[in-house]
């Protein structure tokens, strides 16, 4: 963790469109940066200790395995930090949306080590991190209009932080994998 960085304030309802809440109430109260280092650490930590054959797993037919979980995290981080640094930088394009359902079904993660699944999902909170260590005061309120909703930077940190919350707690209670 950078010492001198800026800790943005937990966003304001008005500051994203009603779907994010479900992910921003979800982040415990303190430094959102710290949520996310601590949290893809655990995220991390705990999946790694997953055999191949355990991250196949599926609680039911037509669910998403453990793999296919890990990699919409990863794939929907991705797409979150990118909207963030457009708003951060001051682009006021509006972005549009995507389809988690086609992302997941397009991608054929079955095949892929889930070590090498977990190394991705490192350098991309990595990635995420770095981004969210360097931005000052003023391009945490920056505010920009994804998926057709108006949102802030800051708002995207917690959104960010709470997908992950809200995945992991999936994986406790269809999984069975405790964090």
């Amino acid at each position: 963790m950078i010492l001198d960085m800026f800790e943005p304030d937990r966003p304001d309802s008005s500051e994203y469109p009603p779907f994010y809440q479900t992910y921003v109430s979800l982040v415990p109260s303190g430094p959102v940066i710290g949520t996310l280092e601590l949290g893809g650490h655990e995220t991390s930590d705990r999946l790694s200790r997953l055999t191949d054959a355990q991250a196949a797993y599926s609680y039911a037919p037509g669910k998403w395995t453990v793999k296919q979980v890990l990699g919409h995290m990863t794939d929907t981080e991705r797409i979150f930090a990118y909207r963030l640094l457009r708003i951060a930088r001051g682009d006021t394009t509006p972005l549009p949306g995507f389809e988690q359902n086609l992302f997941v079904e397009t991608w054929d993660i079955a095949q892929i080590p889930m070590l090498s699944l977990l190394a991705e999902w490192d350098a991309v909170r990595i990635s995420t991190l770095r981004l969210l260590y360097h931005l000052s005061e003023r391009d945490w309120t920056r505010q920009g209009v994804a998926n057709g909703g108006e949102v802030t930077v800051r708002a995207l940190a917690f959104a960010i932080a709470g997908h992950e919350i809200h995945h992991r707690g999936i994986l406790e209670r269809q999984y069975h994998i405790a964090f």
